[in-house]
């Protein structure tokens, strides 16, 4: 089968489209025929083994994993004597998470993984990225409990989670504002959004503003920066690692009603995905939820 391999970090030019050995599956796997995947914010940064503590995780020196990519749909081409939830032609979609294995055109998972069957109504492009949604639904509801009425900011509200946590965000009743560029403003309005702030114009940690939750989705502020935008219990969530955080999570805890809240999704245990992914197949079933492809094409991401 063709994929495309990556044997060590650096620039795009370390990609190289290959031929490997087409994978079979053990007795509890499924074999999946790749139709399409995410390239997303983080696919690069593998790429690049960036930041470099997560090389604990994916490979000090190059990555464990030489075929990339994460979130995926197809359709189930053979399946394990021991398979009893999907069987050979079923249309699904989902994520390999730390086992990597989707820029190729055959991927072998359990099929105990974060696997769901493609409804009908939405396309394979649409529901490729649909697992993103778990980061925003992690943040919002899992951790901060969103709730009717209050007042959200999302700062990078036109990415992959970044939209997807707009939406989750009015699904639950919420005031979202919305913080992107201009190109994207009217978009992420049209995703809900009640208001919408060009970064490029104006500072939302000195408008006066404050909210209940600031999701810094892009991972371009601080809580620091943030904490006066902050209503007297607000939580400040970001989903990207950095010692900083974590010593602010640590911190506030204990001594500020101000909470900095980080969590890794992906590491939260399989059966409360499984369960948030329903979910988000209802609020993608009942037209709350739609996924945006910012571009799409054949070639890797640089």
């Amino acid at each position: 089968m063709k994929a495309v391999i990556c044997t060590k970090y650096g620039p795009p030019e370390v990609l190289q489209h290959k031929e490997v050995e087409k994978p079979i599956p053990k007795e509890n796997e499924i074999l999946i025929r790749i139709f399409t995947v995410v390239v997303a914010t983080e696919d690069p940064l593998q790429r690049k083994g960036k930041p470099y503590f997560a090389r604990v995780i994916i490979g000090f020196t190059k990555p464990k994993k030489s075929i990339l990519g994460t979130e995926f749909a197809g359709e189930i081409e053979a399946v394990g004597k021991d398979v009893k939830l999907f069987k050979k032609g079923d249309q699904i979609f989902g994520s390999t998470g730390s086992n990597f294995g989707c820029y190729a055109e055959y991927v072998c998972i359990p099929e105990e993984g974060l696997l769901s069957i493609k409804p009908p109504n939405i396309t394979n492009e649409e529901a490729t990225p649909v697992c993103s949604a778990l980061t925003a639904w992690n943040f919002l509801r899992t951790n901060a409990d969103i709730q009717s009425g209050q007042k959200i900011l999302i700062n990078g509200a036109s990415g992959s989670v970044g939209s997807a946590a707009v939406q989750i965000a009015k699904a639950f009743g919420a005031e979202v504002t919305g913080v992107c560029s201009t190109a994207n403003l009217e978009m992420v309005k049209s995703l809900g959004a009640d208001r919408g702030i060009d970064y490029t114009n104006e500072d939302f940690t000195k408008n006066g503003h404050v909210y209940d939750i600031i999701f810094d989705v892009a991972g371009k502020s601080t809580f620091s920066k943030c904490k006066n935008s902050l209503k007297q219990k607000g939580i400040y969530l970001n989903p990207v690692l950095k010692l900083s955080i974590l010593l602010q999570m640590f911190w506030t805890g204990i001594f500020n009603s101000k909470k900095v809240i980080f969590s890794a999704t992906g590491l939260r245990p399989l059966p409360e995905r499984l369960a948030n992914l329903k979910k988000i197949i209802k609020l993608f079933e009942d037209g709350k939820l739609k996924t945006i492809i910012g571009r799409s094409g054949s070639k890797p991401s640089t």
